[in-house]
């Protein structure tokens, strides 16, 4: 795969202005995300347009699940990201070609679990989730359908991992925007004309990643790389594989827990009826648009640091953290003044019942909070995966999942009346604890940082 002709160093990464290099190269990323969030919203637009609240639940729920495994596979890739860019970053592109093919070797075994687990077992999830009784069988078809395209989800976030660590954003936003547009032509087709409902938009998601992938992959056969990838390097060998799980399994099991908070929202949620399943997933829908400054910048924030550090570069390291948390504040401002004043209005895209939009707000105006701070967690995540720091991020996760989100969903969802913005505000309230942890490791990293420089300098003298 590919030549040997393009240099091995970005140098907008590892030298130049911090700032515009961080844009430039996080910029596809957003938009790639952006675009993505699109891919899902979609779904619950033409849903909600077009079928029934009972089919919008199911999607809303089953999604949730599909999301999960998603976000659980793209962090356990983040092994492969971090170490193609170090190995781009010190020069040693054949190490890159080592990481990447152990990476397709652990994710085809990964591939054939996640479609033997859910594939044929969509009910049994279904129910797991307490999906309301009228949507329980739509629900069980979305997620068996996506589960039977996990091949897809898999081969997706492999080729953007590699890229990211490869310095180039650009080609995963190319096959995220293709599978986008197949996504919404398939929803128009399947859910709108053969008014397929639920199933007819986990078919319509399950093809639109297999031909963006397809695509995609006839479009990176035609350019070179810097590193030829042999049939050898497609092997558990060489300890490649173990640093590519010693890495990204950390990011994994933390985003696995988050996800799993999530889920009992969503179970929470479902107890208290079909109409709120359904705004809860409209509200997830707009918190992914909203929320994705923060996202870009830790998958970002991650490359840069991960490239600057191989390239002995760690003083840039540090500054791009910094820029990360700067900006993305500012954008968090705006974010915040979308979700509380303007919830309704973004809600009305996804719904056209006035009561899950009501009740999407009240979500909204919690999650609003979130917007303000999550951009500076994600700097300071994507600092410290860039750095191979990954145990902590993993730490921080389940603090804030296990500690603060569920317990407090728990306590706010056996109210007497539950609360909508209640159950929502779970959320930034483990974000700010998680925040705060990684303040407080991150002033403990720079001060052995400094007492390690001092030392050196000392015994050179």
């Amino acid at each position: 795969m590919g030549g040997t002709t393009i240099n091995t160093r970005n140098n907008y990464i590892t030298e130049g202005p911090i700032l515009s290099g961080l844009i430039k190269f996080s910029l596809p990323i957003l938009l790639s995300l952006f675009i993505q969030a699109l891919y899902g919203g979609v779904d619950i637009l033409v849903i909600g347009q077009f079928a029934g609240v009972a089919d919008q639940s199911a999607v809303s729920t089953g999604s949730e699940l599909i999301v999960m495994i998603t976000m659980v596979i793209s962090s356990l890739a983040m092994g492969i990201t971090i170490l193609v860019g170090e190995s781009v970053g010190a020069g040693r592109p054949e190490e890159a070609g080592n990481a990447i093919g152990a990476g397709i070797a652990i994710f085809a075994v990964l591939t054939v679990i996640v479609t033997a687990v859910l594939a044929p077992f969509g009910t049994t999830f279904a129910s797991l989730m307490h999906a309301p009784e009228e949507a329980l069988s739509k629900t069980a078809d979305y997620i068996s359908i996506c589960g039977g395209g996990a091949l897809f989800i898999v081969a997706y976030n492999i080729l953007g991992s590699i890229f990211r660590g490869l310095g180039d954003s650009k080609t995963p936003l190319m096959a995220v925007a293709i599978a986008s547009a197949f996504n919404i032509a398939g929803d128009i087709l399947l859910v709108a004309g053969f008014k397929m409902g639920a199933a007819g938009a986990a078919i319509a998601t399950v093809a639109a990643q297999g031909l963006s992938i397809i695509i995609s992959l006839a479009v990176i056969r035609k350019r070179d790389l810097p590193f030829r990838l042999r049939k050898e390097h497609i092997s558990f060998r060489g300890g490649y594989a173990l640093r590519v799980i010693r890495v990204g399994t950390p990011i994994a099991i933390q985003d696995l827990v988050v996800s799993l908070s999530f889920i009992v929202v969503h179970i929470v949620v479902n107890d208290m009826g079909v109409t709120t399943s359904a705004a809860v997933g409209v509200s997830n829908k707009v918190c992914n648009f909203l929320l994705l400054i923060g996202m870009c910048y830790m998958q970002g924030v991650s490359a840069f640091v991960a490239q600057n550090n191989g390239a002995g570069r760690r003083d840039r390291s540090r500054k791009t953290m910094l820029c990360g948390i700067y900006t993305s504040f500012i954008t968090g401002v705006v974010c915040f003044c979308a979700s509380f004043f303007a919830g309704g209005i973004l809600s009305s895209l996804f719904s056209n019942s006035p009561e899950v939009i009501a009740i999407s707000h009240e979500f909204l105006k919690a999650y609003a909070f979130d917007c303000l701070m999550l951009g500076a967690l994600m700097s300071l995540l994507g600092y410290f995966n860039g750095c191979e720091h990954t145990f902590f991020v993993m730490l921080q996760g389940l603090i804030g999942a296990l500690c603060i989100r569920t317990p407090l969903v728990l306590i706010f969802g056996k109210m007497a009346v539950p609360s909508p913005f209640l159950i929502g505000i779970a959320t930034p309230a483990s974000t700010i604890v998680q925040l705060v942890m990684g303040i407080i490791v991150l002033v403990f990293i720079e001060k052995k940082d400094r007492e390690k420089s001092i030392l050196l300098s000392s015994d050179n003298d």
